[in-house]
């Protein structure tokens, strides 16, 4: 095996220790490599790491007990098979697929669940925000003012959706385009959040903006081209960086007062070319790095971080699983799914 091939994971020396304080775990999707990771702890106090194999998986949700992770053409639904208090070989939840929506390649990036229950995800090939549909491959149910037209062209890049209330509050699109593939001729300097309310243009002159998130009264985001993590001020319509992250980031999630970030390497293509990010990294005098940065909202300061390298040099989503110690999935690759058997309350005829 190369050492490309290899796969190595590296931690801050605070990290396990920050981790078991959360009372949480961490899940994080490389669509690069097709796998999903799941960090916890186990009964030593060490490190737990679990994978699987998802073919070009993406974005993310849970609330810990169920978790939607998007495919190459799928949209899967797992549930934890445990009941409150059990344990599986040390693991305090299985997670389990139950439902898989056939979407097709719709590029799938945001996820999220409505507080009526319904799934709502990014749909970047129709430049959209679509739902899971019991017949079709999706429906849509909203799509920026400046798209003329629903088409599989991935026209303006809209990859980042942020909820308020179980509610779609805010995207993130790379350009305003309006032509096939438009995006890539707009990368640096030309991104945009829209309010899906009112479809306004809440702030631009972004870099490749990523992973919106509301928490804590503040719209958070990601501006992938620089590398910078911080919020949008909504009255001034403009981002606020609070740090730099030494790669181009995507994947954000929060617990307590802090931030979890997801890092990539920048591809060597024209797609990561010319953008602030290399500008950064000079000033910094740091290279990029794959992994997870855990901010500190308040002071700004990075106190732990996960470094990873070889076969994995891309990154897309992360996600806390809370109150969750040591997360394990159910792969669709061994005879494990055939005997995992589980059964719900009874119901009468």
């Amino acid at each position: 095996m190369s050492e490309k091939e290899k796969l190595e994971l590296f931690t801050s020396r605070q990290f396990i220790a920050w981790l078991a304080e959360q009372n949480a775990s961490l899940a994080f999707t490389t669509y690069q490599a097709g796998k999903i990771f799941m960090l916890g702890v186990n009964e030593q106090q060490e490190l737990s790491i679990f994978e699987r194999t998802l073919n070009r998986c993406m974005g993310m949700w849970s609330d810990g007990q169920t978790l939607y992770v998007s495919t190459l053409y799928q949209l899967w639904r797992f549930e934890n098979a445990l009941l409150p208090g059990q344990s599986s070989d040390g693991y305090d939840r299985v997670f389990v697929p139950q439902v898989g929506y056939i979407t097709g390649d719709l590029d799938i990036h945001d996820i999220a669940v409505q507080s009526d229950g319904r799934v709502i995800f990014a749909n970047t090939l129709m430049s959209c925000l679509a739902r899971v549909s019991e017949t079709h491959s999706m429906s849509p149910c909203w799509q920026p003012s400046f798209i003329s037209k629903l088409a599989v062209e991935d026209r303006c890049h809209l990859n980042g959706l942020a909820m308020k209330d179980g509610n779609a509050v805010y995207v993130t699109c790379v350009s305003k385009s309006d032509v096939a593939d438009g995006w890539r001729d707009r990368r640096k300097d030309s991104g945009i959040v829209i309010d899906v309310a009112t479809n306004d243009i809440v702030a631009e002159n972004l870099s490749m903006p990523h992973s919106p998130r509301w928490y804590q009264d503040r719209l958070w985001l990601l501006n992938a081209g620089s590398g910078e993590f911080g919020y949008i001020d909504l009255e001034q319509g403009r981002f606020e960086p609070i740090v730099f992250c030494p790669g181009y980031l995507r994947g954000l999630s929060f617990i307590g007062d802090y931030a979890i970030i997801g890092s990539s390497l920048p591809r060597d293509n024209q797609t990561f070319q010319g953008l602030v990010l290399d500008d950064n990294l000079k000033k910094y005098d740091a290279e990029a790095r794959c992994g997870l940065f855990v901010v500190n909202l308040k002071t700004g300061e990075v106190p732990h971080w996960v470094r990873m390298s070889g076969v994995v040099t891309e990154l897309y989503d992360v996600t806390v699983l809370p109150g969750v110690k040591r997360p394990s999935m159910v792969g669709f690759r061994t005879d494990e799914i055939r005997r995992m058997i589980s059964m719900g309350p009874a119901e009468t005829i």
